[in-house]
């Protein structure tokens, strides 16, 4: 075994093998993997290997595609089997907001050129005849589904990782991971230790122990699964075809034909966690017991859904661990603040998913960014708050969900609340119905009377739709307050402040006492911050941006950091209010003994605002007259009071979350992780016209080049013709009878009464008069293109 390598990859499972092929595929030779026992060892081994698409997020079933794709490839590279099965699979709706889901998911399919189907009962009974229909209203179709051997697919991956260059060391067990001074890595094993550049920790089952060999915790807990293969069943051997996959999310289950028999497992709602306080290093090849009680009325149900299954005796049980994280995506990519430290667990849908992830993580190691955005992948989506009590009630929730119903407007209960501002309880005595953002739980809007403190989750218009148009009033014709808790907040302080920010953003950085909004750029020309920099002094600035991305913010800016340039994240130490509303100014003013009226659009202020010392920017996100007003966290229950108090003669209201994304459409704002994102350019959405041309900036290269060769497509707003709901995200866009763009956000403008849309459409497409149609829940709606703003055209209340 050699004693340096350029990787060190920990854990032999489809992950680990993934992630060394696509390394050595991508000109990475120098790599090695090391796993304690034998490949497949944890959770590989006893897996079900079925693969799918299907997956709300499109990124992460465009990575699915790509790993059902690549078998094939696997195959021809090594001459080894995957034991490839493409029988497709129908996931099947009994109720009408699960018909509403397929339908949606059709929809996003079209653009993203996967072949699925919506099919009705006529149609299921032909494609899966052990089906009970009663109840079915329809189905999704998926050519693609199908199932694998766990066993030879890893062994495959090993090969042709092999085959590039790479080593692999079997029985070779970390004992521990230590940083050397200059960001290398010894890994210590009980065969010798190898100084590395980089570790890869894909140790599966026990990611978190490895995790904790360097200090780190990984937020994943594993789960106790179990699915059951039956004996011969004749409705089965006697089928001309293999019978294909069917996902009854009613039942929560799964099926696929196993040899001349069925297979079929489970998500039971009392499901188990295992291995609470870690797991044990002893632990490999072994099953759990058979645990029959927990999934009784999962086998009822399905008996009921499969009639056959009432009649074929059980050959074997297979009741094993797998690991999910909170929201039950994968952990991928660096560690924040750690240099050369990779994560690759959290896969539990390892043969759906693992080909993408050992991908994306192979080209952010050698490229230094991804091909596509990899936020719902990304480590960093979760912060340094996470703890174990918060991941172990998560993880459950998720596993109890992963066949549910998933809403736009949902907003899951468990492990709430944990992080709350001075204010959650003011507001919650007001009647706030709350949402979590990072942890943060953050006011959605405000119920009066007997509305109830509920959002009813719906892929249509809620019941949040009569108070979110309340709220918005309130705020175009009088003046609304909300919190800026949750904006992502630094402060760049030092000598090289300014020097530093001007290399890192594209945009203008402001002089002292002005705000800028630029976008911050990859080094290949993406998206990856939309940012407000406000300047306080040539050595003091202040940056505003998403809260969610803050730990994917600080990676990014750490990485980049120069001498005379310090970086600290403020986003929970800097707190505040936003006053938007054409009496804005006026209450404001009657709080502070500082002249407001010469304060223009996109200045930046310390004052006193009543007792509380503050920093006030003359911004707002509403599109409307506005100040963010910021202050210390132990002073903000005081600043309320001020606010509050002299607000109630201009009628004053709290609004939240939901009344704030309406008011954005008026303006045509964009926003972050939806019109703006690594998925997309300056050039594509039009922050291009933020960038200052004549400075040195990272991702200059690439701007210039769609400066010089305009993109294809461009960002644009539709007004649509819609019924009972709006966009969300991802609907197709039709233009003259064929699918040519999506829709990255929309929803209703409260104010204007109209429905928005925001769209990615080709610029040859583009023209004044363009009439489009957007498909919302299978309804192709008609959507005129808008070529301005429809509230505040001018800007006159915004800027005067």
């Amino acid at each position: 075994m050699k004693s340096t390598t350029r990787v060190v990859v920990i854990g032999g499972g489809v992950v680990g093998c993934s992630v060394l092929y696509h390394l050595t595929k991508l000109g990475w030779s120098d790599v090695m993997l090391l796993e304690r026992s034998e490949l497949t060892s944890g959770s590989t081994w006893h897996a079900a290997g079925g693969f799918h698409t299907l997956n709300g997020d499109t990124n992460m079933a465009a990575l699915q595609g790509y790993t059902i794709r690549l078998y094939r490839e696997l195959e021809e590279l090594t001459g080894m089997s995957c034991g490839l099965h493409h029988v497709g699979g129908i996931t099947l709706a009994d109720n009408r907001d699960r018909f509403d889901m397929l339908v949606a998911e059709r929809a996003k399919h079209r653009y993203m050129g996967l072949e699925t189907e919506i099919v009705g009962p006529e149609e299921i009974a032909k494609l899966a005849p052990i089906v009970n229909l009663d109840g079915i209203i329809g189905a999704l179709y998926d050519p693609l589904d199908g199932h694998l051997d766990p066993s030879g697919t890893t062994h495959a991956y090993a090969r042709a990782a092999r085959m590039g260059g790479a080593e692999i060391h079997l029985h070779t067990k970390v004992l521990e991971t230590n940083a050397r001074p200059d960001g290398t890595w010894d890994v210590v094993t009980d065969k010798g230790t190898i100084h590395t550049e980089h570790v890869v920790n894909a140790g599966g089952l026990w990611a978190r122990e490895v995790g904790a060999m360097a200090g780190v915790y990984l937020p994943l807990h594993p789960m106790e699964h179990q699915y059951l293969v039956t004996e011969e069943t004749p409705e089965i051997y006697q089928r001309d075809s293999e019978h294909p996959h069917v996902m009854d999310p009613a039942g929560e289950s799964y099926l696929r034909q196993e040899g001349r028999g069925l297979c079929i497992g489970f998500y039971e709602q009392p499901c188990r966690p295992w291995a609470v306080d870690g797991t044990p290093w002893d632990f490999g090849h072994e099953l759990l017991p058979d645990d029959f009680d927990k999934i009784e009325d999962s086998i009822s149900f399905a008996f009921r859904r499969f009639p056959v299954l009432e009649r074929a005796g059980i050959k074997s049980v297979i009741h094993g661990p797998f690991t999910f994280a909170p929201d039950g995506n994968p952990l991928v990519g660096p560690i924040p603040g750690m240099r050369g430290y990779w994560s690759a667990c959290g896969v539990m849908a390892g043969f759906s998913q693992g080909g993408g992830v050992g991908l994306m993580l192979a080209q952010w190691m050698t490229h230094g960014e991804c091909e596509r955005d990899v936020s719902a992948l990304d480590v960093a989506r979760f912060g340094e708050w996470i703890s174990p009590g918060y991941t172990l009630p998560k993880v459950i929730e998720n596993y109890q969900k992963r066949f549910s119903v998933s809403y736009p407007n949902e907003e899951l209960p468990a492990a709430r609340p944990l992080r709350t501002s001075p204010m959650y309880d003011i507001f919650d005595g007001m009647g706030a119905v709350w949402g979590a953002q990072y942890g943060l739980e953050v006011a959605n809007y405000f119920a009066e009377g007997d509305e109830p403190r509920y959002e009813t989750p719906s892929f249509r218009r809620s019941n949040a739709w009569e108070a979110t148009a309340r709220e918005v009033r309130a705020v175009r014709q009088a003046c609304g307050i909300n919190e800026v808790h949750n904006f992502g907040k630094y402060r760049v302080t030092g000598p090289n402040a300014r020097a530093w920010l001007d290399h890192v953003m594209a945009g203008r950085i402001p002089k002292p006492g002005r705000l800028s909004l630029t976008p911050m750029l990859s080094h290949a020309g993406r998206i990856i911050g939309d940012f407000t920099v406000a300047c306080l002094s040539e050595t003091e600035f202040r940056l505003t941006a998403s809260y969610g991305a803050q730990a994917y913010h600080m990676r990014w800016f750490l990485q980049h950091q120069q001498d005379g340039a310090t970086i600290e994240n403020i986003s929970d130490s800097s707190t505040g209010f936003q006053l938007a509303g054409p009496k804005a100014r006026d209450i404001l003013q009657a709080c502070t003994r500082t002249d407001l009226s010469d304060m223009r659009f996109l200045d930046v202020r310390r004052m006193t605002v009543g007792m509380t010392d503050c920093l006030v920017q003359r911004v707002s996100y509403t599109g409307d007259l506005g100040f963010e007003i910021y202050c210390d966290p132990m002073n903000q229950r005081q600043l309320w009071q001020t606010l509050w108090t002299a607000g109630q003669p201009h009628g004053l209201k709290p609004f939240g979350m939901r009344a704030m994304m309406s008011l954005r459409l008026d303006r045509f704002f964009g926003s972050w992780g939806r019109e703006y994102g690594p998925d997309y350019t300056a050039a594509e959405t039009g922050l291009d016209r933020f960038i200052r041309w004549d400075k040195d900036f990272i991702g200059k290269a690439a701007a210039e080049a769609e400066r010089a060769s305009p993109p294809d497509r461009q960002l644009v707003v539709f007004e649509v013709d819609a019924a009972d709901a709006d966009v969300t995200a991802y609907e197709p866009v039709w233009i003259d009878g064929a699918v040519r763009g999506f829709c990255t956000s929309g929803g209703y403008s409260h104010w204007l009464e109209k429905s928005i849309a925001y769209a990615l459409i080709p610029r040859s497409d583009l023209r004044d008069d363009l009439v489009a149609e957007i498909e919302i829940l299978g309804r192709r709606c008609t959507a005129r293109l808008q070529s301005a703003p429809l509230f505040d055209v001018e800007g006159t209340r915004l800027r005067g």
